[in-house]
Formats: structure tokens, C-alpha cells, sequence
């Protein structure tokens, strides 16, 4: 007997939510260009993701990225004084290559794009 109301509320509930979904859903039908409109979209919003991107996100990567730097050339100070074998440069050359581009890539990376 619970087996069979438990199949009636899954039952029940997979209708009533397909009911809901069907009712509160609209198609929608793109007629026209719709590569202008996005070309145009981006063309009235290019400015502001530019400033945000070069005033925002570039910094916070750069910041990010120097903090990691600092952080790893410090450890492996630290690996190669308790070792005496050889400093690694792989990890920090890595990250002063990044950071470099980051802080640089605001000049070109628009020509690019």
C-alpha cells in the first residue's frame, strides 16, 4: 500500500512540475539578423568591458601573481638553504614570465582581439 502511494505522489509531481514548466516557459522565435544585434551589443558595451578589464581584472591578476612569486622565490630561498644542493628557478621564472605578461598585456591585447 505505501509502495503505490509513493508511486501516485512521483507520479503526481512529475505531472504537476512538467504542468509548470510548459505554462511558465515562452518560445522564443529569433526572426531577422541576429549576429547584428550581437555585433551591436558588443560594439555599446566594448568600452565598459575594456575599463573594466584593464582598471580591474589585469591588477587583481597582477597582484595575484606577485604574491605567488614573492611567496615561491621565498621557498625556494628557504629549499636551497636547508638543502645546499641548487636553487630551482623553475616555479619562480614561471610566475615572473606571468606576471610580466599581465602587466604588460593591457597595451596589446586589445589589438589582438
Amino acid at each position: 500500500m505505501i509502495r503505490k502511494t509513493q508511486k501516485l505522489r512521483t507520479l503526481l509531481t512529475v505531472l504537476l512540475t512538467s504542468l509548470y514548466i510548459q505554462v511558465s516557459t515562452t518560445p522564443v522565435l529569433a526572426n531577422g539578423n541576429v549576429s547584428g544585434v550581437i555585433e551591436e551589443t558588443w560594439k555599446n558595451a566594448e568600452g565598459q568591458i575594456r575599463q573594466v578589464v584593464n582598471n580591474v581584472i589585469f591588477p587583481a591578476l597582477s597582484i595575484i601573481l606577485a604574491i605567488f612569486f614573492f611567496v615561491k622565490l621565498g621557498s625556494s630561498y628557504f629549499d636551497y638553504k636547508k638543502n645546499n644542493d641548487r636553487f630551482e628557478w623553475t616555479a619562480p621564472a614561471i610566475l615572473f614570465v606571468c606576471l610580466v605578461f599581465t602587466l604588460t598585456a593591457p597595451t596589446y591585447i586589445w589589438k589582438l582581439l
